[in-house]
């Protein structure tokens, strides 16, 4: 058996199997009919492997519960930090016009990578994508191996996700319409949009379709739209000359500032229609200027956190700095020791590890608002790609409401930053292991 990578958990049970057992444990039959291919996804199923070869890992990454339980902790403190009146004070002190109340948004995502000393946040977003297809794909699993068929336990329960989902949506109603049911006894269905630009051409396009035929079972109107679909008319966000209740927002247009996005701007700005997740919740949590301040000690004792809170937040959250002009030049001088993240990025663009920075880039992006966060290198699975081992880099992404994580999906991929192009790469799901 080779030798664990000494970044994935060496003398591990986890990091054994991740480097040792290379089998393909998805089921393509059970794929199938997890993703209701035969209705929902009738039209798109037949040519997925042309369109979306690398969307589905064949192969799973295996985790620790100390790892599990050490990213569930700090998702839970992460989100009593950043929901705190002192937070909210100086997360919206440039931007009071975006406070609300009662909304908390779906489908957080925590970002993390797996050392030795525990998982770190590489990012937080706030309309984490791919939960849906996560689910399906942790429903489609066999044991490939006997190597694998003791752990091949999925790290939450996924029993009854959809509903839990649901259930999620309709507290968020609950949180901004508190006197109205989400789903009606009678009269007129709820109508609820899930917006994005252009939502066919999206990779994840599958999941709006999959969320679509969810509400409906449920007796919500859902309908995959375009901002350009919608109309502000009479103090109303309207489709097709119908009220829109709720909005799904997809967009990564986060404070809705597009010339584009008026009518949804006028409908969030007016409280006229549900948002989820909204301007507000990514100015408390995604703005990446945040990872400067947890990661900063002394802010977080004079914000009068509690110790066992510090301590988690010094555990988890790499050293992140603003680049200005002040620190320019030693940051430079520093750069293979970090990552620099552009302020309003999102999907890993316009991101570079700083030993792969060219003095041409570097003058374009030392100008620009950019976060330099330290370097920490992902965790590795090793898969198999026709009759080669190949290995792969690792992210777990943990998909949260309210603090509580639902689901942990993993993102095999190469080069320096997650994608959905590498040969045996794609997500994942996470399965549990004691060590």
């Amino acid at each position: 058996m080779p030798s664990p990578s000494p970044l994935d958990h060496i003398h591990s049970i986890a990091g054994s199997l991740n480097q040792s057992c290379a089998c393909f444990s998805l089921d393509m039959d059970a794929l199938h009919q997890s993703l209701h291919a035969d209705s929902v996804l009738s039209a798109w199923w037949p040519h997925w492997q042309d369109t979306h070869a690398h969307l589905f890992a064949a192969s799973g990454l295996f985790v620790s519960q100390t790892q599990l339980t050490a990213m569930q902790q700090a998702v839970k403190v992460l989100h009593e930090v950043m929901t705190s009146p002192a937070w909210r004070q100086h997360a919206l002190a440039a931007e009071p016009a975006l406070q609300r109340a009662g909304p908390r948004g779906v489908f957080m995502g925590y970002d993390f990578h797996l050392t030795e000393s525990g998982p770190k946040l590489i990012e937080i977003n706030t309309n984490a994508g791919g939960a849906m297809l996560n689910l399906a794909l942790t429903r489609a699993q066999r044991a490939c191996c006997d190597a694998a068929r003791d752990w091949m336990h999925t790290a939450t329960d996924v029993t009854q996700l959809e509903q839990r989902w649901l259930g999620m949506f309709a507290q968020e109603w609950a949180l901004q319409r508190p006197q109205e049911p989400f789903i009606p006894l009678q009269g007129r269905a709820r109508t609820l949009a899930i917006v994005d630009e252009d939502p066919a051409s999206q990779y994840l396009y599958p999941e709006f379709l999959l969320f679509q035929d969810l509400f409906r079972q449920a007796g919500v109107d859902a309908r995959v739209l375009a901002p350009q679909d919608l109309s502000w008319v009479d103090g109303q966000l309207q489709h097709a000359g119908e009220r829109i209740d709720m909005v799904y927002l997809r967009l990564t247009d986060f404070d809705l500032s597009a010339p584009a996005h008026v009518a949804l701007q006028q409908a969030w700005a007016s409280g006229a229609c549900v948002f989820t997740p909204n301007p507000e919740t990514h100015a408390l949590h995604a703005n990446k200027r945040h990872l400067v301040t947890l990661s900063d000690a002394q802010w977080a004792a004079q914000l009068g956190l509690p110790e066992a809170a510090r301590a988690v937040l010094a555990r988890v959250v790499p050293q992140t700095k603003l680049l200005t002009a002040d620190n320019a030049e030693q940051l430079w001088a520093e750069r293979k020791g970090y990552f620099f993240k552009p302020l309003s990025g999102y999907g890993s663009k316009a991101a570079y590890r700083g030993d792969k920075l060219t003095t041409k880039t570097w003058a374009q992006i030392s100008t620009q608002a950019y976060v330099a966060q330290a370097l920490i290198p992902p965790s590795q699975r090793v898969v198999m790609v026709g009759d080669e081992r190949k290995t792969l880099k690792a992210d777990v992404r943990a998909y949260a409401y309210n603090g509580q994580v639902q689901l942990f999906a993993a993102r095999l991929y190469d080069g320096q930053t997650t994608n959905f192009r590498s040969d045996g790469g794609g997500f994942a799901p996470v399965f549990v292991t004691p060590t």
